[in-house]
């Protein structure tokens, strides 16, 4: 039995209701042209905070107590986690601390401070970030809200999917495959949850930067593998060091497998989006459409959901790969 049910995916739903922006489908001729296939894009980038993390967050702190809301919230993230929190946090009347990487872009930085939360640097290569945050949890009776490893979490993020199959259905469309970036595993989850339980013969595909490829290797090894500390990618948002105790198993169980990218696929795709669909991804959250774009899998003849799970991107990485540098 998995820890995170459709049931539980149906009641975030209507905890975040209100909340959370239903964002919607995109479908290009050009990209359908492109891959002979029908494709619709959900994006996260029109979502609070820039990307779909925040559902995870509203159904994790709407249901703290008043008590515990008062004491505030910790959490632990790269940047989208840590904005959606924030958010969040200020929605609902909560204080919040954030642990952030010292190599966090600037503008993710910039945006969780201005959303009203405390922001604690430490660096990524050297410092255990999970041991920072219970030292803040313990020192002032915070709670933790951890970025994918949460019931609640995976929950949220799985609205994703629900809203994705019932939005296909109204443009009268049957999903056959879906694709969902990967780090450590939470959306890929609840994704995949929501999308199994609603139409069982989808292919639901994870997609992650091959130089953290820790789920796919995961996924052929049986047991939770980790990356190597040297390893490095411009997908800033999808560097978990190793898949999640309780995303995992989910994953395991739920994905039809997992594809990788190069960060020079990534910028492609990147490029593509800007160019041709008229939509700011940030690396992370293109990796599915850079799959595609890459010929990773066919999906000639078929219906396809892409999730396009974030936007924000440092301007001057943007830029860069716009200029073609990357």
């Amino acid at each position: 039995m998995s820890i995170v049910t459709f049931a539980d995916i149906e009641a975030a739903a209507t905890r975040i209701a209100g909340h959370a922006v239903r964002t919607p489908l995109v479908e290009s001729p050009a990209l359908n042209a492109r891959l002979s296939a029908r494709v619709l894009l959900k994006p996260e980038t029109l979502q609070h905070a820039g990307a779909f993390k925040f559902r995870g967050a509203m159904n994790r702190i709407s249901q703290l107590s008043d008590a515990e809301r008062a004491r505030g919230v910790v959490a632990c993230s790269s940047g989208n986690h840590a904005q959606g929190v924030a958010l969040v946090a200020r929605m609902l009347g909560a204080p919040a601390v954030i642990v952030m990487p010292a190599d966090a872009p600037a503008m993710k930085v910039a945006n969780t401070r201005g959303y009203g939360a405390e922001v604690v640097h430490y660096d990524r290569y050297t410092e255990d970030r999970e041991a920072i945050t219970h030292g803040i949890a313990e020192a002032r009776g915070m709670t933790i809200v951890w970025p994918f490893d949460d019931a609640d979490i995976v929950a949220g993020q799985g609205t994703v999917g629900l809203e994705l199959v019932a939005q296909a259905a109204e443009v009268e469309a049957k999903l056959d495959v879906v694709l969902t970036p990967v780090g450590g595993g939470g959306l890929a989850a609840g994704v995949s949850t929501a999308v199994k339980h609603l139409q069982p013969g989808a292919q639901v595909y994870g997609v992650e930067p091959s130089a953290f490829d820790d789920t796919a290797r995961s996924m052929v090894s049986g047991a939770r593998e980790t990356i190597d500390p040297a390893a490095r990618s411009i997908c800033d948002a999808l560097q978990s060091p190793s898949p999640g105790a309780i995303t995992f198993p989910i994953n395991q169980r739920m994905l039809d497998g997992v594809l990788t990218v190069t960060d020079a696929q990534v910028a492609e795709a990147i490029r593509y989006a800007y160019a041709t669909l008229k939509l700011v991804v940030e690396p992370g959250g293109v990796v599915g459409l850079a799959a595609l774009l890459a010929g990773e899998l066919d999906v000639s003849g078929q219906t396809v959901g892409i999730v396009l799970s974030g936007g924000n991107i440092d301007p001057t990485l943007f830029s860069r790969i716009l200029a073609g540098e990357l």
